[in-house]
């Protein structure tokens, strides 16, 4: 099998006012044509910045390739392969695109918001192949059908806000494949996507390497994703490499305490534990021995929550949203987004909420929190019909019910510290009578979270995402709440730094006696934290049950369908 590119030795530092931080350390590897290698890690560990280094894309000045070689084109021994890291900028844009093309992990911002999609594809073409721009059109039409884009004369019309995730990643694809690349450099392309979207993205992926002979190097923190599409691992720690070789073996006899963390700590389909393993139980040498909740432990558990009356009930709940208006502006048809649900949730409960995107998961959560107008229907908290209710009549029940959201990062607010922003709403409700205690309170709550006196001081961006969700959780818990909607906290988190905050939730559930609402796309997640859950499709109730009777015997063709999504097969 020849190589098609060879890195040697790559160093990459970045420069800040605090001094130099190593992101990459002498790293070394190759692809060999044909392949999909698979590069995994937790976020810092240099993932990206290498794939970025290859493409000469890292942010300038802060960024600085100390040393190494990236060699492209080691196809034979008489070729002459090119060091793309010496190349000037005018003769790297011959590579980017249409030898080298690369998708990233955040669709939406990496098509620009301001053109139509199938516009941004015919630039693409247009400027490598020198076409004009009916074939370009004709060209790109046909690559939307090939990545299974549905309706792709209306998508190539779009604009990206107008189009799903999925979506948006599929037409990301198209652009990459659109002047035959002979590299393909995928980066976390699966993050945060439903499983359904991401194996019929991973599907496509096969195929398209499957027709060309394309070489892969796919980026992921998650060994079951790239259990279903690479050939061979290389696993990243702190820039170096600490593991390599085909992927059944990595995933099934893992040598590195690192790596046996992250094929340890991601949740099971199969089973529930009491505390999911984290990275450092393995690189910290703790001994940790998961311990699966056996049938008797959840029957006593069960008897206990379901003998109380219910804290929360919503009786034919729905939501609807104009989708199209006439010339006088009156509506004439409605997207029902919610449509005549009903179900209960008892204290103490964890009752979950699954299903793909646009199924109503997120619309119903905050309807609940009265953040969103119901069309029709009841939401009855503790006995009261808070759709009723006025905003200033909700106000004791919007202390009680808090929300924490997907995005942590544009949930605070960039110019506030941490400390004020989790101080800000006890001030608001007045909770507590000087401000000193309410500053105390709220270091409290970081030290309950896991972080630390010294943390009140920081801002949202000097946090990764993990610890930001932990800021949220306090946040939320300074209201002293007795029911927390969490909506897809987890869902763009490293499978190591996901297991710890869902390890948070279950201690401070059994500390406060919380309830949670708790919403997801991913049935591994919803199995290991619900003691219920209902699963939702196009804004309808298909089942409601308990996890171990959905799963182990699933009676519709469509929680079937979400299940044969998952990769791995945990």
């Amino acid at each position: 099998m020849s190589k098609i590119l060879e890195i040697n030795d790559l160093t990459v530092d970045f420069l800040s006012t605090r001094g130099s931080v190593r992101a990459v350390d002498q790293l070394s590897l190759f692809l060999n044509r044909g392949e999909t290698l698979g590069i995994v890690g937790e976020s810092g560990s240099g993932k990206s910045v290498t794939a970025l280094s290859i493409m000469q894309l890292l942010p300038r000045p802060a960024a600085k390739i100390v040393s190494g070689t990236v060699h492209y084109g080691l196809t034979t021994p008489e070729t002459r392969p090119v060091d793309l890291l010496q190349l000037p900028e005018d003769q790297l844009r011959r590579y980017r695109g249409a030898e080298i093309a690369m998708i990233f992990q955040e669709p939406m911002t990496s098509l620009n918001p301001v053109f139509r999609c199938g516009h941004q594809v015919t630039e693409a073409i247009q400027l490598h192949r020198k076409m004009p721009f009916d074939a370009a059109k004709k060209q790109t039409l046909e690559l939307f059908e090939r990545v299974k884009l549905p309706d792709p004369q209306r998508i190539f019309n779009a604009f990206p806000h107008q189009i799903s995730g999925g979506q948006k990643q599929r037409v990301m694809i198209a652009m990459a494949m659109s002047c035959s690349p002979s590299i393909l450099i995928a980066d976390e392309p699966t993050t945060a996507l439903d499983v359904t979207v991401q194996k019929a993205i991973l599907d496509l992926m096969n195929e398209l390497k499957g027709e060309s002979g394309l070489s892969m190097l796919f980026i992921s923190h998650d060994l079951g994703v790239v259990s279903e599409i690479c050939d061979r691992v290389i696993v990243m720690l702190q820039g170096r490499i600490v593991e390599e070789g085909p992927v059944d073996d990595i995933l099934n006899h893992p040598r590195h305490p690192y790596t046996r963390g992250l094929v340890a700590c991601r949740p099971s389909i199969n089973h529930r534990l009491h505390r999911l393993p984290t990275v450092s139980d393995f690189t910290e040498n703790r001994g940790f021995e998961p311990q699966v909740i056996n049938p008797v432990e959840t029957a006593v558990q069960r008897e206990k929550l379901y003998r109380q009356p219910p804290l929360l009930q919503v009786k034919d709940l729905a939501v609807r949203y104009p989708s199209k208006k006439n010339w006088l502006g009156q509506v004439t048809q409605w997207h029902h987004a919610v449509d005549a649900v009903s179900f209960d949730v008892f204290p103490g409960e964890t009752f979950g909420l699954a299903g793909e995107s646009g199924c109503g998961k997120t619309t119903l959560g905050r309807t609940i929190a009265k953040l969103t107008e119901a069309y029709s229907g009841e939401v009855v908290y503790k006995g009261e019909n808070t759709q009723k209710l006025k905003e200033e009549d909700f106000r004791p029940y919007r202390r009680e019910i808090q929300v924490v959201f997907q995005d942590p990062y544009s949930s605070l607010n960039p110019r506030m510290t941490v400390g004020n922003a989790i101080v800000e709403p006890m001030q608001v409700h007045k909770l507590y009578k000087t401000e000193q205690n309410c500053r105390d309170k709220a270091v409290s709550l970081l030290e309950t979270v896991g972080l630390s006196a010294e943390h009140f001081q920081r801002y949202p961006h000097e946090f990764s995402g993990g610890q930001r969700q932990r800021i949220c959780i306090a946040r939320a818990l300074a209201m002293e709440p007795s029911f927390l909607i969490c909506d897809e906290i987890v869902s763009a988190l490293d499978v190591s730094v996901q297991a710890t905050v869902l390890n948070l939730l279950k201690e401070l559930q059994e500390k406060y006696g919380l309830t949670y609402l708790f919403i997801s796309h991913d049935l591994s997640v919803i199995r290991q934290m619900c003691d219920r859950l209902m699963i939702m499709n196009r804004g309808q109730s298909v089942t409601i049950g308990f996890p171990d009777e959905i799963f182990d015997n699933p009676q519709q063709e469509y929680v079937q369908q979400l299940i044969d999504a998952l990769p791995g097969k945990q």
